[in-house]
């Protein structure tokens, strides 16, 4: 059966790679270097568009935890970056020209790799499995083909991802938990209230923090009003937050039935509440100011940051509406979707969607039937992410409230998360074992 990838950024260069190594023919598209989107600069394939940086690599940080399992797994991605990489603290970095050519070499010279520089419209006609790894930058007439695959409905152009904090660093004596109007369970939303002084210090501070500078082709991108950064609603009006994402109507403290000036929503990320994202709380501000800003909130003064908000012109779909578990179109089984379009954020995410796919594909081929990833695993949990019924799916980064938590009570936070990342690392390396190379 042939297997088509289209797109050689991070996600279809895992792809096609993780297939090749196991002696199964690829066809790699992409339009590099013929043409280059408003985005790309580089005519390599496996361009870093934005930092070179890979984020955290520690076991004790959900990224470092995902970075430890591709390298089991053997990324390609991790490969390159091992030979690349440059002093970045606890960081890893990568010298971005280099990595970028060891990413093509290794993809243009494997001999069960054919590259075509062509601009795929219409996967449709292609004949067999059909990946779709083409960024947060497909061609046009390719989304509009996505589009047609997945309905218009479910096809979005612009993320909006608000901040989630660590729930064990939350000052609860400053906050209680209720729901709006008393409507669902009073457990849903924990609410953070601020008097007059308290918001007027808060909306002061937001007004004036830093953003994120924009590249050109995000700049006089008309702004949904329904995701609209919570600084630009700041800056509409010293009471616009009131009005808005910060609104105190129908919430009253349970205990005393005391109201508010303006309140702050959080809701829970994970069943169990060991993480809240901000309700509301997309937003351009540079990480730095994120955590300036966002810790006068009352109960949120020493809060960690699991994951910081951010917005950006980024094309994905509606991904549990229109995916399974295994990144596959539920409408057709033969499309897989991978990298950022699928509803992952991020570099070390979005090549982990493609070593996933090429997998999935590889135990088809040889099962009939995709197999799973431990459960346990930080891969698992992006599976997981892209796959929840949610009324406002959004792309996100790998975090712990995606990894299931181990049944042995530890307190200590960093104890806690290096036992999670033990567990994983070694059903990981079991999983590998027994299936990374099968037999029809």
């Amino acid at each position: 059966m042939e297997i088509h990838v289209i797109g050689a950024g991070l996600a279809g260069c895992e792809t096609a790679f993780f297939l090749a190594e196991r002696e199964i023919k690829v066809k790699l598209y992409d339009i590099k270097p013929e043409k280059l989107t408003e985005g790309h600069k580089s005519k390599n394939f496996g361009e870093l568009l934005c930092s070179n940086s890979l984020r955290g690599d520690s076991l004790t940080n959900a990224v470092g935890l995902l970075k430890e399992e591709m390298r089991i797994a053997g990324s390609l991605m991790m490969k390159c970056a091992e030979k690349t990489k440059v002093p970045a603290g606890g960081a890893l970095a990568v010298d971005r020209k280099k990595f970028e050519e060891c990413m093509t070499e290794y993809i243009k010279s494997h001999k069960n790799i054919d590259v075509f520089c062509e601009e795929i419209v219409n996967p449709d006609e292609l004949a067999g499995i059909k990946v779709i790894a083409a960024g947060p930058l497909a061609t046009d007439r390719l989304t509009d083909w996505i589009a047609k695959k997945t309905g218009k409905n479910n096809l979005f152009f612009f993320d909006a991802i608000a901040p989630i904090v660590d729930g064990e660093t939350i000052d609860y004596s400053k906050t209680f938990f209720a729901s709006r109007y008393e409507k669902g369970e009073g457990s849903d939303y924990l609410n953070c209230p601020m008097n007059k002084e308290e918001y007027l210090e808060f909306w002061n501070a937001l007004i004036d923090a830093e953003t994120v500078k924009l590249k050109d082709f995000e700049k006089n991108k008309k702004l949904f009003e329904g995701c609209l950064p919570v600084e630009e609603i700041a800056k509409r009006g010293e009471d616009a937050l009131r009005f808005g994402p910060l609104k105190p109507v129908g919430l009253k403290n349970p205990d005393t039935g005391e109201e508010y000036y303006a309140v702050v929503q959080l809701r829970k990320e994970d069943k169990e509440g060991r993480f809240y994202n901000l309700v509301g709380f997309q937003t351009h501000l540079t990480y730095p100011e994120q955590k300036r800003v966002f810790r006068l909130i009352p109960g949120l003064e020493n809060a960690r940051f699991e994951r910081f908000g951010r917005m950006h012109k980024n094309t994905y779909i509606n991904s549990p509406e229109v995916l399974d578990n295994f990144f596959r179109l539920k409408k057709d089984r033969s499309i897989f979707f991978a990298g950022q379009i699928s509803g992952v954020e991020g570099y070390v995410e979005s090549a982990a969607s493609g070593l996933m796919v090429g997998f999935f594909i590889y135990s088809m081929l040889k099962k009939g039937e995709p197999l799973h990833f431990p459960k346990e695993t930080a891969l698992t949990g992006l599976t997981r992410h892209i796959s929840m019924k949610t009324s406002n799916f959004q792309p996100s980064n790998i975090t712990f409230s995606l990894i299931p938590d181990i049944e042995k009570r530890i307190k200590n936070r960093r104890e806690r998360r290096l036992a999670i990342a033990e567990r994983s690392l070694e059903k990981l390396k079991q999983f590998v074992n027994v299936n990374f190379f099968l037999q029809k």
